[in-house]
């Protein structure tokens, strides 16, 4: 028991760190996205956007080892066994140099070919367009080869190292903007060196933190063909759902870039930036909560796995809900408060994906728990297909000269079914995880209060004029209302009794100062 308290104990200190390094960056972002789409202009900020997705057409590859390798690495850590660990970290090296290596011989031929025969670049531009497009291939290569080392990261619960590290990311970001105001040169090629140049300093300085800290990230030469073969059926049946995860996400951005030009990119990059900011207040609680899932089914504790599964869920659908609702009833004052210049059909592509961050992250959870059994085939079969046929049926949408945001809307229907589909196929898997339950206790009471929130905050709109003011309300009458429900309603006793003790041992130690 004491043991479970202390990986609980973890979690919430884990979760608390990850919120800081969050609330650097986006307060950050937020400032420096307004002023490099100011200075580089909507149409060399689409440029970049969709320039830089033409090198993540090919990180299926990437994302296929990258839940494999943190999924090995910390299934090993659960069991304590040192040497498979040394070893299992050793072989995904190897892999990910691999991959990075046909990465660079794949990406560029093809990439520059698409450039020049299927996308809407401006020609005065292309010369530009394509140093973004060679620093993006060589920046996808140091994150590849750099998953090893994150993945140990993240299996050690060392998460406090991300905070301090955003907070020189931080700095390294506001002096992106200075410099990129101050250059006397192109200021596309200048941002995107930039952005080159510090993605390569956070990964050097990862690697040095983990060769420092973790005995297993010292390279050895070992081939062990058992873990290469474990490694390659779990990431091969992953291949498909993540080639399909890319493809839909890509895909659409190229298919708005043929039928709508660089401005309607632009449009994406701010809601996939407004989509990355939501999505990281949720991820700070997936990611503290992964390792924790692998861990206690390695060691046999499933209910107590199947049991943090469900109250993840519960809190990370509450979280998405306290930062969503005021951002999608207020969309349109936030948008030009943040940005001033707001592309045309942002609004509604960012409440699109502000939905589907909702399923996106129950999703993950409940992946999360079929990771740990090593069983992905059908969940990456469902999904992959799912998310695959958004592409085709969004061609046909604008073919038939339908709005550029209905792509958005097939999307959150197709994470909405995998969802679904995650947590049957969960139940087929563990036993102790009972459909019925998720569906009625979890996803139905969370859904409920989703809907009654957002009708109490759309009927402000409706009686108070755009403003801070108006703005203002929404936050104070969604926070009271989803933090009542929520603990009333969803949350479940023991977590209502570790709130009470908190703020009883909070009382005290007030009391006695």
């Amino acid at each position: 028991m004491s043991e479970k308290n202390e990986s609980n104990k973890r979690i919430a200190k884990n979760t608390a760190l990850l919120y800081v390094r969050m609330f650097f960056s986006m307060a950050i972002s937020l400032y420096t996205s307004r002023v490099v789409l100011s200075t580089l202009g909507v149409e060399d900020f689409g440029i970049y956007g969709v320039v830089g997705g033409i090198v993540t057409l090919f990180d299926f590859l990437n994302a296929s080892m990258s839940g494999c390798t943190s999924r090995f690495l910390t299934f090993e850590l659960g069991r304590g066994d040192r040497r498979n660990l040394h070893d299992t970290f050793s072989t995904a090296m190897f892999v990910h140099i691999a991959i990075a290596v046909a990465v660079l011989l794949i990406a560029e031929p093809v990439g520059i070919w698409f450039m020049h025969a299927k996308m809407q670049v401006p020609s005065d531009r292309m010369d530009a367009a394509q140093i973004v497009f060679h620093l993006s291939v060589l920046s996808m290569m140091i994150n590849v080869t750099q998953v090893p080392y994150n993945a140990s990261i993240i299996s050690h619960e060392r998460m406090d190292v991300y905070a301090y590290v955003e907070m020189a990311n931080v700095g390294l970001k506001l002096l992106i903007v200075y410099l990129l105001q101050i250059g006397n040169f192109d200021k596309l090629v200048l941002y995107a060196v930039l952005v080159f140049l510090v993605s390569a300093f956070i990964a050097l300085f990862y690697r040095v933190y983990c060769v420092r800290n973790f005995s297993e990230c010292h390279v050895h030469r070992v081939w062990r063909p058992d873990v290469f073969k474990k490694m390659l059926a779990f990431s091969g049946w992953d291949l498909y759902g993540n080639l399909s995860v890319t493809m839909r996400t890509q895909g659409v951005n190229m298919l708005l870039n043929m039928f709508f030009g660089p401005i309607m990119n632009a449009a994406a990059s701010i809601a996939t930036q407004v989509q990355g900011a939501v999505m990281a207040f949720a991820q700070n609680v997936t990611t503290a909560v992964r390792p924790q899932i692998i861990k206690r089914y390695a060691a046999g504790e499933v209910n107590s796995m199947v049991s943090l599964v469900r109250n993840a869920v519960k809190l990370n659908f509450l979280v998405i809900l306290l930062i969503t609702t005021p951002l999608i009833t207020e969309l349109h004052y936030v948008l030009n408060l943040w940005l001033g210049q707001v592309p045309p059909n942002a609004v509604v592509f960012c409440s699109f994906t502000l939905l589907f961050n909702f399923f996106s992250n129950l999703s993950f959870l409940l992946v999360t728990g079929i990771h740990a059994t090593g069983k992905i085939f059908r969940p990456s079969l469902i999904n992959g297909s799912l998310y695959l046929l958004v592409v085709p049926i969004s061609y046909i949408s604008f073919r038939l000269g339908g709005a550029a945001w209905t792509s958005y809307l097939f999307n959150v229907l197709a994470v909405f079914i995998g969802m679904l589909s995650n947590a049957y196929t969960l139940k087929l898997y563990i036993k102790e995880f009972k459909f019925d339950n998720f569906l009625f206790r979890d996803l139905l009471p969370c859904l409920s209060l989703m809907i009654i929130v957002f009708a109490l905050s759309f009927s402000i709109g409706y009686v108070m004029e755009e403003g801070l003011l108006r703005l203002l309300t929404v936050c104070f009458v969604s926070t009271i209302t989803i933090s009542f429900v929520g603990y009333m309603f969803i949350l479940p006793k023991s977590i209502q009794r570790k709130i009470v003790e908190k703020i009883n041992s909070k009382i005290r130690w007030e009391k006695e100062i």
